[in-house]
Parts: C-alpha cells; structure tokens; sequence
C-alpha cells in the first residue's frame, strides 16, 4: 500500500475496519498510550504478505501532546530488527544448550539432548548418528575422505505427531555417502546447509533409496548437516531439516548448528572416554578376578561380582579362592577405596600380594600386616614415579582374610576395617561373626587380630564387600538385617543361594561394586587322613614308609607307591637331620591329590639347592620337587611343616615320567 492509501487508517488496518492477521495486539498498546498518556514499546515477530521471511518489529508508540499538556494524538515508529532478535535467540538457544546437553555420561543419551533442544528452538526434525568407533569408546583421529562412512543412528525426533519419520530407526547402521550433504560436512569438518530438490536428490539417493524417496514427499526443502568433532576428533553428524517452517536455513542458523553441534561434540566425547574407560577397567577387573572357582575338598564355592552403575564407575573389589597347603584353602574379599582404572590396578597388585603372601602361609593377622605395608608403598612409588603427591587420593583399602582347615574344621582370620563374614549354620540360622574388627589398610603402625572359629561340616560362609549392604538408601545396620533374612534357611545350592542375596539386597543397579563369595565347607574325615609318629632315629625312615605303602594299599593307590616312598625317605630323614624331635608323618587324600607331610619341632625352614658332583647330599629336596606337582613348608606354633603334592593317577603321569627321563640323561 501506498503512503497516500495508509493516511485515515488506524495502525494495522489494511482497510477501514480490516486489521492485518496478527496485528490485533497492537490496539490494546495504543488504547493503553491514549489513555495514560505513557510512551510504551511492544515486539513483534511477524510475516506481512507477500514475504518469504517473518521480521522482527519493534513498535514504539509516543503520546503527542500541546503545550498545555492536553493529549493530541499519537506518534508510531517501526523499526525492522529482526537480526537483533534472532541474534537474541540464538544466545538464548546456545545457553540452553549448555544445561540440557551433556547431562549424562551416556552417548545415546547425549544424542537425544541435542535433538530435542534442536527441534525446540531450530528445526522440525533431527537426526544424530555416530560412528561405530565412538561408539564403542575407540579413538577416530580422522574420517576417510572417500568411500562411505558407517555410523549408527542414536537420535531421531520431530517437532511434532505426524511429522516424517527418519528413513534409518534409531539403533540401526547405515551411511552417508561421501557426496550427500552429511559427506560433505564431516569431509570439510564444518556445517553446510542445502536447499532440497530434484537437482539434489541423487546425494541421498546414492546411500538409501527409502532416503530419497520419501524427502520430497515429506516436505523438506532445507538441511543442514554439521558435524560432531571435538579435540580433533570425528564423533559424528547431525542433521537438521525443516519442513513445517516455511523459512530456509539462513547463515545464522548453520552458524547456530555449527555451535550446538561443538557443544554436543564435546559432550560426547567425555562420554566416549568415560565409556573407554569404564570398559578398559571392567575388563582389567574381570581378568584379575578368579574366572572358575577350583574344584577343592574342603569347600564348595559359589560367588558373584557386580560392577557398579556407570555414574560411580568400576570400583576396586575382589574375591579370591586361594588353594593352600594340607588341603587347606584361604578365602578373600577385599575392597579398594575409590573408582576407575587406578582402583582396578591397585586391586590388581593387592590381590597377587595376597596370593604371594598365602603361598608363603602367614597367618591371617600377618597377612594382613604385611599387606598393610605394601598399602603404604603403593603411594610412595606412585610420588617416586613423579605423581604429585594428594592426601585425599591416598591409596586406602579392607580386607577380609580366611583360613579353613578340612582336617580339623577350625577357620582362622583376620579383618582390616572390612565387615565381619556371616556364618549360615545347618540349619538355616545366621549369625554375624564376632571378629576383631582391624583398621583399614594403608594407614599403617596398627596391629591387627586373628581369630579361631570351629565350622560345622556343611556349614557356609558368607564373604561380601560392604556394596552389598550398604547404599544411599539404607544404612549398614539395615543391610545386615536385610542379609540375615536373606542368607537364612536352606537353599538347595549355593548358586540360588547367591542370587537370593542379591535380588533381596539389590532391586536396582548398585551404586558400588559388590562382591559375594558363599563357601559350604566340608571335613575330611579318618579315611582321608593318616598319621604316624616317629622317633628322630635314621633306622625308623623304612618303618615311615613302610607305613606309607600301606596306607596307599588301603586307598586302592599302589601305583602311587613308588613315587611316594622317595617323597616320604627324604622328608622324614630330612626332619630328622636338621629338625628336632617330635616328629610326625601325615598322609592326606582329597578329590584330586595325596598329600605327604612331616611336621617337626625346628623353626628352622628348608631351601633348594644345586648339590655339586661330589657332594654326598642335597639333592632330597631337588628330587621331591622333580617328581611332586608342588612342595613347600609352613610355620606352626611348635615348629614347622614340610609337605608335598601329588595328583591322583591319571592327571600327571606322563608329567612325572618326563621329569624322571630328564633326571636320567
């Protein structure tokens, strides 16, 4: 309209009487001046007819009055700012940008947050993918620069119900053509924006046909495409397209993709690592942690291990089943203070400490000390290696450490700041150990206390870390309570056993990594075992075995008599040459091996030597340890033992036959 056709019409008339759509807000404004006689000032985000494009108008509207003050009319000024506005929009899109993206460690998670901010503020439709290496957590330094590049969809969203759905599913691997507009922008590593049309339709054509058939039809006339890089690095694509907005994707908005596309990126990739992280420290955790309990006689074992949720990360809990001499065997849980790979390795070297330290057989309480020890070494070699030195990262740990005896059904052990094991009688009762409670490990100078109990054959044992008990949601007095109930009774294994505890404990993904070890002990009983007691008397070592020969007669094991005369001849005369009266010979059968042990009163320990060609002794122990599957010696309250292993017939006969053929040469 002309200037000349607007005179005698009111503000937003087109005609007498004909308001402009939209523009009927503005009357309120204007009455409102005319009847206060105040300026006022009022926005506007409008398309007039016959444009393409909406503008933002400002409308300022002052009262016109004479010089006595008496209202004569009115001034109206329009001012065109609509890159002011958009400007403003795109700040305020960017700003919420930066509080709803990002706000899990999840990358499919983060994907989803990028769409949905996206279609709220920029497009009618998004779609996010990322490639396969990001995905599972792998560096991707750089995209190839030609041939199709393979991403899998974890986002899709429209602005709204009955908008076009994504040819791709979310979850489903597909590619972008090198060519398509998505090729295009991970190529160039910066946004691009398309009109779309026939002239176009072969970029998506080239890598899904459902893609290029179904984009016209569904109204889309602009994309754009940026992609997801952070540090370097290409993550993925996004894709923006409209087709409900009438309006192209101007600069400013490939702009505004550009930066939620960065922001997005770097949200991801802090996924991306914590993702390899996590897995690089389950992995590591897993590979330390026993992968089948051993077939044992004094116990059965079931156990479980549960990693923390992806929030708190993998921890540093353990368990171990550790088979010792006698046939006797040492059971472990232990927890490692703190999340992610450095617990895992701390827990790591803990656990091969514990096993070195049990093979040695220390007593629970020893253990304990010396792995204290080790604690307090673990930081000193970490500020030597030049790690800065951090009192509140030091390193800190419990433990719980158990000796059970088959022989005699006596359970030694020891705890060092670690919950007390629960006891699950025959009969279905529980009861909470009364164990010393120690302080926990790495802070050194404090003793710690080891305790026997007697363990009724068939009776179970119940290691756990304090994950499993303790949570947000509940304190460690609860959780005991909750454990005792699910412990009592009779299970009919301890595989159902375990998972009982677990389910009633555990509703919902733990937030700390909980171990459970179940141990049913068992006794060996007068037909597993013999022992003899000898005088310290050279002519009495045929009378050993002799009693040796018999035994193994009576065990049906003949053709282990050979083997084991040698084994029993040199222990015996061994204990006594160098040890002291009394001295004691036992034989042991469980499942799998015969055990031959001598006990004296000497403190003192054997050790293996290389006899030389003209030495008259030395080589007993060389001979036990060529014909035995192990050997060793362990310190008791009045003096020590010395014993060895054997495999029962048919495990390592051609083991042994080796060896000896290798003495003969």
């Amino acid at each position: 309209m002309s200037e000349r056709q607007l005179l005698g019409l009111a503000v937003g008339e087109v005609e007498p009487g004909v308001m402009l759509p939209g523009m009927e807000e503005i009357r309120p404004i204007i009455e409102q001046v005319l009847r206060t006689g105040e300026a006022a000032v009022h926005e506007v985000y409008y398309r007039f007819p016959g444009e393409l494009r909406q503008h933002a108008w400002t409308g300022l509207f002052y009262p016109l009055t004479d010089s006595a003050g008496r209202l004569e009319g009115m001034l109206s000024i329009a001012l065109d700012t609509t890159e002011q506005y958009l400007a403003r929009q795109r700040l305020e899109v960017v700003n919420e940008a930066s509080i709803r993206i990002g706000t899990q460690l999840d990358l499919a998670r983060t994907g989803e947050e990028l769409a949905e901010v996206a279609v709220d503020r920029l497009a009618d439709f998004v779609t996010v993918d990322l490639l396969e290496s990001a995905l599972c957590g792998e560096e991707a330094d750089s995209v190839a620069s030609s041939g199709d590049l393979i991403f899998r969809r974890v986002a899709e969203r429209p602005a709204s119900e009955g908008s076009p759905e994504s040819a791709v599913p979310a979850g489903i691997r597909h590619t972008y053509h090198e060519t398509s507009p998505p090729g295009r922008a991970l190529a160039a590593g910066k946004a691009v924006r398309y009109l779309v049309g026939k002239e176009n339709l072969p970029w998506w054509e080239a890598s899904t046909p459902e893609r290029g058939r179904s984009i016209l039809p569904d109204g889309v006339h602009s994309t754009m495409a940026a992609p997801l890089r952070a540090h370097g690095t290409t993550l993925g694509v996004a894709v923006f397209a409209r087709h409900n907005t009438p309006e192209p994707f101007d600069d400013g908005d490939l702009l505004l993709a550009e930066e939620l596309a960065a922001r997005a990126a770097v949200c991801v990739d802090n996924a991306r690592r914590y993702v390899h992280e996590r897995s690089t420290a389950l992995a590591l955790q897993r590979s330390l942690l026993p992968r089948a309990a051993p077939r044992l006689a004094a116990v059965d074992i079931a156990s479980r291990y549960l990693p923390a949720g992806p929030r708190a990360g993998v921890g540093g809990d353990w368990f171990d089943v550790i088979p010792l001499s006698g046939a006797r065997v040492a059971l472990v849980v232990g927890d490692v203070v703190g999340h992610g790979i450095q617990a895992s390795a701390n827990m790591g070297r803990l656990r091969m400490a514990v096993r070195t330290l049990a093979d040695v057989d220390l007593a629970p309480d020893e253990l304990l000390t010396q792995l204290d020890d080790l604690v307090l070494n673990l930081d000193l070699d970490m500020e030597e290696n030049g790690v800065p030195y951090d009192s509140s990262a030091e390193t800190s740990a419990s433990c719980l450490y158990a000796v059970y005896d088959p022989v005699s059904g006596h359970c030694s052990m020891a705890r060092a700041g670690h919950p007390a094991p629960a006891l699950v009688t025959v009969d279905g009762q529980v009861d909470f150990l009364s164990l010393p409670a120690g302080p926990p490990l790495g802070l050194g100078g404090q003793p710690f206390e080891a305790a026997e109990f007697e363990l009724p054959d068939g009776s179970v044992l119940a290691l756990f870390t304090d994950g499993l008990i303790q949570s947000a949601r509940q304190d460690i007095d609860a959780g005991l309570v909750q454990l005792r109930t699910a412990l009592a009774g009779v299970e009919p294994s301890l595989e159902e056993r375990c998972d009982t505890a677990l389910h009633a404990l555990l509703p919902d993904r733990p937030a700390d990594d909980v171990a459970l070890l179940l141990a049913r002990t068992h006794t060996l009983d007068a037909d597993h075992r013999a022992s003899w007691d000898l005088s310290a008397d050279p002519a009495l070592v045929s009378e050993a075995r002799r009693h040796a020969c018999n035994q193994l007669a009576a065990w049906g094991l003949e053709d282990m008599a050979f083997i084991t005369e040698l084994v029993v001849s040199e222990l015996v005369t061994n204990a006594i040459r160098y040890g002291a009266s009394p001295i004691r010979l036992r034989l042991i059968r469980d499942h799998d091996h015969l055990i031959c042990e001598v006990a004296d009163a000497s403190s003192a320990a054997p050790h293996l030597r290389r006899a030389r060609v003209f030495d008259e002794g030395g080589r007993g122990l060389m001979l036990v340890a060529q014909l035995t599957d192990r050997w060793g010696s362990r310190h008791t309250s009045n003096g020590k033992i010395i014993w060895a292993e054997q495999s029962l017939p048919g495990r390592r006969a051609d083991r042994v036959a080796n060896r000896l053929a290798s003495m003969l040469e």
